[in-house]
């Protein structure tokens, strides 16, 4: 019999066009399917992103019969052991470009080069991979729209035709001596998948959606089939559920771009061609931290590493007021609150709250970036990263820093008749309308305060005066 291959699910929980798959086929009829729970990568994930984790853990398990063997440590140590132990022939890995990423694959590679297994690595999360395409010049895209371009150009694969019969899955309870597999003593002791946390463990803890590629899917033809039509319009409108969804399944890999861009294949129109955008932006944001990893902690644009930013006392207090979602501002609050409830926020609201922190609160960017990477479940180190970096002018734009968004007229604008304003802050449901938000607008006879609502704060500065002092900055630097 020839000697398995293992397959070592990263940020690809799936089975369905997974090339990883068609790549250990091509090496042996048979595979261990292996995932290793590396504290590098959960110390900094919150909750929400540790637990629907490990609901796609469960749900791979359930999709492969019961035969995903899961264990706990540095993955350099790891899969070594697991490979030595039944006598592996390769090890196969949907490439990771980002930074951390990187350098444990290196890792793992030199480890494995002892004993002459290869690590093959087949595809990746993106439709477009990191790297994959550059300017005319050979350079590194800086701008999204010429970037778009080129990515619309290069195209992508179709899916692969995989699924969980495309191999035949190792038992990890099975394995013995007497299946030749005489170095069991160097596997990693094996973490159930009963130990982990669930989302039932957290009753106060924010409400995920359901985990898995099977989840991933139905949320995709139903969105496909049912709201495609009209995202193009109503894709900025938190009070709408008009977006796909997917943000956390594709952080996961429980589906993968290639499968969405190839049902929007025969799709005319703007909504097509926005979420083909969309997409765009994620390959984006992967390219440009591949390029500079640095950028993950650090400004994009070197100039504003001069920018001067609050600090003190103050300056606690209203970071404080912002992540609980009691700024004052509604459209703010109610992001606030969606985030530490939902573990997600609206698209939109994500750009309003940013700018607020980093232009109304004179904050640094990456302190809300860290806040949001604890809570969202979808948490996705190059789109968070660099998504902050845009809304606060020191990421790829030319010239952002004049934007700076007002929160009142933008919750006017995206939330037009306050129903995403009142689902999450209930101190003001019983203000209707667009009123909402500018509830200290109204009069002295309609109190804010009612006897069992707690009040509601005034908005903790002024965003007209801030505003100013937030452009006056940016001038600084020039």
């Amino acid at each position: 019999m020839p000697a398995p291959a293992i397959v070592w699910f990263r940020r690809d929980l799936r089975l369905a066009d997974l090339p990883t798959l068609l790549a250990a086929r091509d090496r042996s009829t048979q595979a261990l399917a292996v995932f290793v729970l590396d504290d590098a990568l959960l110390r900094p994930s919150g909750t929400p992103r540790t637990t629907f984790l490990t609901g796609c853990l469960r749900a791979l398990d359930t999709d492969l019969g019961g035969r995903l063997l899961v264990v706990r440590g540095d993955p350099a140590e790891a899969i070594p052991r697991i490979a030595h132990a039944i006598d592996a022939d390769s090890v196969h890995i949907s490439a990771d470009h980002g930074p951390y990423g990187m350098r444990r694959d290196d890792a793992v590679e030199s480890a494995l080069a002892a004993s002459s297994v290869p690590i093959i690595r087949t595809g990746s999360p993106y439709a477009v991979s990191p790297g994959r395409i550059s300017t005319k010049a050979g350079t590194p895209y800086k701008v999204f729209t010429s970037y778009r371009r080129g990515w619309l150009e290069h195209g992508w694969h179709s899916p692969a035709a995989t699924t969980a019969d495309t191999l035949a899955w190792l038992d990890p309870d099975a394995l013995s001596p007497s299946n030749t597999h005489r170095r069991l003593a160097d596997l990693p002791p094996r973490v159930g998948l009963a130990e982990l946390p669930h989302p039932g463990d957290h009753t106060d803890g924010p409400t995920l959606p359901p985990a898995g590629e099977a989840a991933a899917l139905r949320r995709w033809r139903t969105f496909r089939d049912e709201r495609l039509t009209g995202y193009d319009t109503h894709r900025d409108r938190p009070d709408k559920d008009a977006t796909t969804g997917l943000s956390p399944y594709l952080k996961f890999g429980c589906i993968h771009p290639r499968t969405v861009l190839h049902d929007l294949r025969d799709s005319p129109g703007s909504a097509a061609s926005v979420l083909r955008s969309e997409l765009a932006w994620r390959d984006f944001y992967a390219d440009v931290l591949f390029h500079r990893p640095d950028t993950a902690r650090r400004n994009y644009n070197v100039r504003f590493d001069a920018m001067r930013y609050d600090a003190g006392l103050d300056a606690e207090a209203a970071f404080d007021a912002w992540r609980g979602g009691r700024t004052g501002y509604p459209i703010v609050d109610a992001g606030m609150r969606q985030l530490l409830g939902q573990g997600w926020m609206h698209n939109r609201v994500r750009m309003i709250t940013a700018s607020f922190l980093t232009k109304d609160l004179h904050l640094p960017w990456w302190r809300g970036a860290r806040h949001f990477m604890t809570h969202l479940v979808d948490g996705d180190l190059a789109s968070n990263q660099h998504g902050w970096q845009w809304t606060a002018g020191c990421g790829t734009d030319a010239a952002p820093y004049f934007r700076v968004f007002n929160p009142i007229t933008q919750g006017e604008r995206f939330d037009p008749d306050g129903d995403y304003v009142r689902r999450w802050v209930p101190e003001l449901r019983h203000i209707g309308g667009k009123a909402v938000h500018r509830p200290w607008a109204r009069g002295a006879d309609e109190s804010l305060f009612s006897a069992d609502n707690p009040a509601y704060p005034p908005p903790i500065v002024d965003h007209a005066e801030e505003r100013v002092v937030a452009l006056a900055r940016f001038g600084e630097l020039r």
